[in-house]
């Protein structure tokens, strides 16, 4: 099935991730200790945990470092206790933005938030103003170039909901994120190794932003992802 161009989108994302990648253990420590605490820190029973843990590994955290932060999480060691808050709100001609945040002090975080929205053109919005333009599902991204038929049979057979391919070539495999993970495995198996592999919230539509409007959406998102209590941005602009 066709669908929307993003390879662009996601290659300058992974390259954003890349420039930041001193911060990101800071963001996958904070997943980890979440995850054990509302979930257990056994990973075999606790599949976002296991989400958490490829991230760390992905990134080079030492296995050490991963099960201490497991173990402060479930009460083993003294740690921090962080809660999740959603922020929503509207960015540039209306495009819609959610920050996924994990912090040990709500006001600090709330008044971060609400300042980047203002400094840099958007607006915070109330909870529930843009989630419904989202939709939550594990999604895998191959490069150009892989081949779409051996991703939609393998994908499909194991529980996949959708595979798309964009004007690029790039191929989308969409799961609900109970069916992540048998899909995970089952590309793996299959020899099949994505570029993007994560439980996210998917746009179920887009705002074109070009010229001026997209630099300043751009900005905008930056400076959100900047923050040090923010874990994941989403949007629905297409830059």
């Amino acid at each position: 099935m066709a669908g929307h161009s993003k390879w662009a989108n996601i290659q300058h994302r992974k390259g954003r991730q890349d420039e930041k990648r001193q911060r990101i253990w800071t963001r996958v420590v904070r997943e980890i200790m979440v995850a054990a605490r509302t979930g257990g820190g056994d990973p075999t029973a606790n599949p976002r945990l296991r989400l958490a843990i490829d991230k760390a590994k992905a990134a080079n955290m030492p296995a050490d470092t991963i099960k201490r932060n497991i173990d402060k999480a479930t009460g083993n060691l003294e740690g921090v206790n962080y809660e999740e808050i959603r922020y929503e709100g509207y960015g540039i001609a209306g495009a819609a933005i959610i920050v996924d945040t994990m912090t040990d002090n709500r006001v600090r975080t709330v008044a971060d938030v609400r300042h980047v929205f203002s400094k840099y053109g958007g607006n915070l919005g109330t909870e529930g103003s843009v989630a419904f333009q989202f939709k939550n599902v594990g999604q895998f991204v191959f490069a150009p170039g892989t081949s779409e038929d051996q991703v939609m049979e393998v994908a499909l057979e194991a529980g996949a909901e959708d595979v798309l391919t964009d004007d690029e070539g790039a191929i989308e495999v969409l799961t609900a994120p109970a069916d992540f993970e048998a899909v995970k495995q089952a590309l793996e198996e299959a020899g099949l190794k994505p570029e993007v592999a994560e439980v996210t919230m998917r746009p179920e539509n887009t705002v074109e932003l070009s010229g001026e409007d997209a630099e300043r959406m751009q900005k905008l998102l930056d400076m959100i992802e900047d923050l040090d209590d923010v874990q994941d941005v989403y949007h629905n602009a297409a830059l």
